[in-house]
């Protein structure tokens, strides 16, 4: 979702930022990288430790508490669409191919991405905004399952809750673990990396592009030939 669908890395930035000052420090692009795509209670303590901060389990729990709390002010604005996205998930809804949104965000979050850009669920494309995203058919958040990425169980939860076969998949993932867990999961994975310091290597099952500008159901298909 953030990154990847809609343009949240930066208000994710607002945020990290914040904290970040609040701990005695300047937020940088190298703790970006190396947080984006994870779950709060990765990332976080990952800041903390950054800063030297106290990361004891009271003082993560604060953290987090405050990040989310911080992130559901800011997800009330505006969020774009990033390019080629919502031609994307259209394309894959007219031609009846499932389409699962699954973000390391808290349900929460996503909620609230997913009310500002369209409503979730299932349901025909038609009748949508042009330019909107969605619907999904099914949505996983980070809180909803065990293990997070760059484990493979939410493209597995996902798989197994659509009927789908993982090898038949196609995942697009702009993190580090969110391709590592894709991959994981036995997907087809298209990385495409949003923040600064964050590539990967083309690989077996591995497509990487710079957007999903011109990415159409027919390059989908025969990433799974």
């Amino acid at each position: 979702m953030d990154g990847l669908l809609v343009d949240s890395e930066p208000v994710w930035t607002v945020a990290e930022v914040e904290l970040a000052r609040s701990l005695g420090g300047e937020f940088s692009p190298e703790l970006k990288a190396a947080i984006v795509g994870t779950r709060l209670e990765v990332a976080v303590p990952r800041i903390l430790r950054w800063y030297d901060a106290p990361a004891a389990p009271a003082d993560v729990d604060r953290a987090c508490t405050w990040l989310l709390a911080r992130m559901v002010e800011l997800f009330a604005g505006d969020l774009p669409v990033m390019p080629g996205a919502a031609s994307l998930v259209a394309a894959c809804r007219a031609a009846a191919v499932p389409v699962a949104l699954v973000s390391s965000s808290y349900r929460v979050l996503v909620d609230a991405v997913l009310a500002d850009v369209g409503p979730a669920g299932g349901g025909p494309a038609g009748g949508w905004p042009a330019g909107r995203l969605g619907p999904f058919d099914l949505t996983v958040a980070g809180d909803e399952v065990t293990n997070a990425k760059p484990h493979p169980e939410p493209w597995l939860t996902a798989c197994s809750r659509l009927g789908v076969d993982p090898s038949r998949c196609v995942v697009l993932e702009d993190s580090p673990s969110g391709v590592a867990s894709g991959l994981a999961a036995g997907c087809a994975v298209v990385g495409v990396p949003s923040v600064a310091g964050v590539s990967f290597e083309p690989a077996p099952r591995l497509t990487v592009r710079s957007s999903l500008v011109g990415l159409g159901l027919a390059d989908l298909q025969a990433l799974v030939a």
